[in-house]
């Protein structure tokens, strides 16, 4: 095989993995435009389309979809054999894909800086989503999400330390209403509304207290998934809102919101990074596990 099929090969299944030229031009280190010339050639070479563009969306066609079906397991096990060579050799090289819940990130970014450092030819990129993810069909090495959303069949490795949830108001809020004393109170208040990331649809506050758990269905005018928006709504007096405890920490603390219902949120496991196998496992990936196991 020539270097050039090997390039077209490796950029076709770049943009079947991302389902975007732009994000798969930036894995690739191209340009968009030269990338689409890449895939276009590679097309005229083969005879046939193998991609359906528009303007917001990129798709394979049958024959593009047959093609992804054989080269991606090949492309992973040459790109795992190079990697393994150069691991035997004491040097830990490649790409390192993963898929981050939003919360993981601060400790993500605590760790990288380090993890980088110590492996200099490891690659990582991370790409942050808090919609639930098939890793494994979507060509990404590792995820990091909540120990709630994991699937059964995954490794995981504890990530981050324990977490625990906020329910807060403004001051301004409060004033002339009555404090909720129990969840169920809430319901008679205007609650900043969070939509489900997958679904979109309300998502029903998780609060427990010595073993009952009760998932509080909430109701407001404001509902959405951005977290911003919804912090800048909560210190406004719009409504209650429901955070990750370091989300609003500094505001709890300088007095810009009220946390309420504190009995009711105790900490809990937080995330995990987890993978689909051992065998076959990269030795990015490999590195970034025994990093995360090492003490302190």
């Amino acid at each position: 095989m020539r270097g050039s099929d090997y390039a077209e090969l490796r950029a076709f299944a770049a943009v079947i993995r991302h389902g975007s030229f732009s994000r798969a031009a930036v894995q690739l280190g191209v340009t968009p435009s030269a990338l689409s010339q890449t895939i276009r050639a590679l097309e005229d070479r083969l005879g046939q389309r193998l991609l359906n563009r528009t303007t917001r969306s990129v798709a394979p066609s049958p024959a593009g979809q047959a093609l992804a079906e054989r080269l991606l397991p090949v492309l992973d096990d040459l790109e795992a054999v190079v990697d393994s060579a150069l691991a035997a050799a004491g040097e830990v090289s490649g790409a390192l894909r993963l898929n981050v819940v939003r919360v993981a990130i601060p400790p993500l970014a605590q760790l990288l800086p380090g993890f980088l450092a110590r492996y200099p030819r490891v690659a990582v990129q991370v790409e942050a989503s808090d919609a639930l993810v098939d890793i494994v069909a979507q060509g990404f090495d590792a995820g990091i999400r909540l120990a709630e959303r994991l699937q059964g069949d995954m490794i995981a490795v504890p990530f981050g330390g324990p977490l625990r949830i906020a329910v807060a108001a403004a001051p301004s809020y409060l004033r002339g209403r009555a404090v909720p004393q129990h969840p169920r109170d809430l319901e008679q208040h205007e609650c900043l509304v969070t939509l489900a990331p997958s679904t979109g649809t309300p998502y029903r506050w998780e609060l427990d207290k010595d073993g009952v758990e009760l998932r509080i269905p909430v109701t407001g005018r404001l509902l959405g998934s951005d977290l911003r928006l919804r912090i800048a709504a909560c210190l406004s007096g719009v409504g209650i809102g429901y955070f990750f405890e370091a989300e609003v920490a500094d505001h709890i603390a300088e007095g810009r919101l009220v946390r309420l219902l504190e009995d009711w949120t105790p900490p809990f496991p937080g995330c995990y990074l987890y993978y689909p196998s051992r065998r076959n496992q990269s030795p990015p990936l490999k590195a970034l596990v025994d990093y995360l196991r090492q003490p302190g």
